[in-house]
């Protein structure tokens, strides 16, 4: 173990290993330290973990299935170009390939267990920190996770999308801005009806029975509730141009001051 003390701050910093996997910074700025191998080879590393995380907006939005969540992201996507990496937590889905087809359409998938929020956590800390990640991919015809992954990479502004966002709070941690796009449930309902059945390959009687059994309660125990942590309540969702305005601007305000 090698012991290094970061100037100005009187903190310890421990180097095991592999140097990218084991600091962890705080306040510090730019950090500059030589490593010294062997006796011969001299390493100058500057680490700026922290600024590059400060440099990076964590915009987490969230709301009812079907609410407008997705056109929002778009939205945001649109003013922000290439700098705009979106991850959703559907992508998080558990995989459930132990079970059968018929099995799987049975499961909850509207409680927070149905997914791998911690990995999720860890994915949005490495994309702050500069680290480019593989995210998982989920089936909604199949009902499960793929083996495929999907690369992505650190950008200025990362988007966590998905109705239970908010419900945890470690997750809830990882974001500088929380939205929550606020529609009637009764506009939500023929949404997802629309939605499921042309983009999902749902029968609308799977669609509605899922509705009753567990999406409307599962809304009125880990969604509505926890609208009230939410910095930003968007009504009617992405086409709320004035929100949205608002919403952009306070973003590139984000920006400028990293």
């Amino acid at each position: 173990m090698v012991e290094y003390r970061v100037k100005e701050e009187s903190k310890v910093i421990y180097v095991v290993g592999s140097v990218k996997e084991k600091l962890e910074w705080k306040d510090a700025t730019v950090v500059s330290f030589t490593l010294v191998i062997c006796g011969s080879i001299t390493y100058h590393l500057w680490y700026a973990m922290v600024n590059r995380m400060k440099d990076v907006v964590v915009i987490g939005v969230s709301g009812g299935s079907a609410s407008g969540k997705t056109t929002v992201a778009n939205r945001i996507k649109e003013a922000f170009k290439d700098s705009v990496e979106l991850l959703s937590h559907d992508f998080y889905y558990l995989p459930h390939d132990e079970l059968s087809f018929e099995e799987r359409t049975k499961l909850n998938y509207d409680h927070p267990n149905a997914f791998d929020t911690e990995r999720m956590i860890n994915d949005i800390k490495a994309l702050k920190q500069g680290f480019a990640i593989d995210r998982p991919v989920y089936s909604y015809k199949e009902h499960t996770r793929l083996a495929d992954t999907v690369r992505v990479n650190p950008a200025k502004v990362i988007i966590v999308e998905g109705f239970l966002i908010f419900e945890n709070a470690n997750l809830r941690s990882t974001m500088d801005i929380k939205v929550f796009v606020d529609t009637d449930a009764d506009e939500r309902v023929i949404r997802r009806i629309v939605r499921d059945v042309n983009e999902r390959g749902r029968s609308l009687e799977s669609v509605i029975t899922q509705y009753i059994n567990t999406v409307k309660p599962m809304h009125e125990l880990f969604v509505e509730p926890y609208k009230k942590y939410a910095d930003i309540i968007i009504p009617r969702g992405g086409k709320n141009d004035v929100a949205m305005d608002m919403l952009i601007h306070r973003i590139k305000a984000i920006l400028a001051e990293s």
